[in-house]
């Protein structure tokens, strides 16, 4: 039981935090940006409406109630993370509890589209001598621990941009976002959805 939730958790874990998924953090980062430590409450909230997303659209996938071609997920995927720019670009400086409400909605569809592009390869790593339902909650345990370390990553690079460097808050979530932007456009152009 033990060794099923370790596999499943450290999973989770390197599935946001790696850089070869390197989406989930730039997701996260675009989440993160306007936000300062002091703001951690609206932030675990954020992160955990992604990873109540990404768990029910999983379940949902892995027990084939919601299909959804991959390419069609794959093409949602940068168009969510683009949408997040532009949205911070345009609210960049204006107070931060008047996005949430807005936020929480994106932040719960990106998790659901992204849950649904990964389940066909999860179900190849649950083995027969595993509960799928289990293994999707460690796994899910190990999403919201990688997102954690990504929010704590990005607040204090922010802090040290913004105290040290003094960028504003404004100009700092401008220039990430557009970069991030910048990033998403050609995954969004050139998706295998449009070959």
């Amino acid at each position: 039981m033990l060794d099923s939730f370790l596999k499943f958790f450290e999973l989770g874990l390197y599935h946001i935090i790696s850089f070869s998924s390197y989406d989930h953090i730039l997701f996260v980062a675009l989440l993160t940006l306007p936000y300062v430590f002091k703001d951690w409450k609206r932030l675990l909230i954020l992160i955990s409406m992604f990873t109540l997303g990404h768990t029910l659209s999983l379940l949902l996938g892995v027990y084939d109630i919601i299909n959804l071609n991959v390419n069609v997920t794959e093409w949602l995927i940068p168009l969510t993370i683009f949408f997040a720019a532009v949205f911070n670009i345009f609210t960049s400086g204006k107070p931060t509890d008047k996005r949430s409400f807005l936020m929480l909605g994106v932040v719960l569809f990106f998790g659901l589209i992204h849950g649904l592009g990964f389940a066909n390869a999860f179900q190849g790593l649950v083995s027969t001598t595993e509960s799928t339902f289990l293994s999707i909650i460690e796994f899910a345990v190990g999403i919201e621990i990688g997102q954690l370390i990504i929010v704590f990553c990005v607040l204090f690079i922010s802090f040290i941009f913004q105290n040290i460097f003094r960028f504003s808050t404004r100009d700092w979530v401008m220039v990430i976002s557009s970069v991030i932007l910048g990033l998403m456009l050609p995954l969004i152009i050139k998706s295998p959805l449009f070959s």
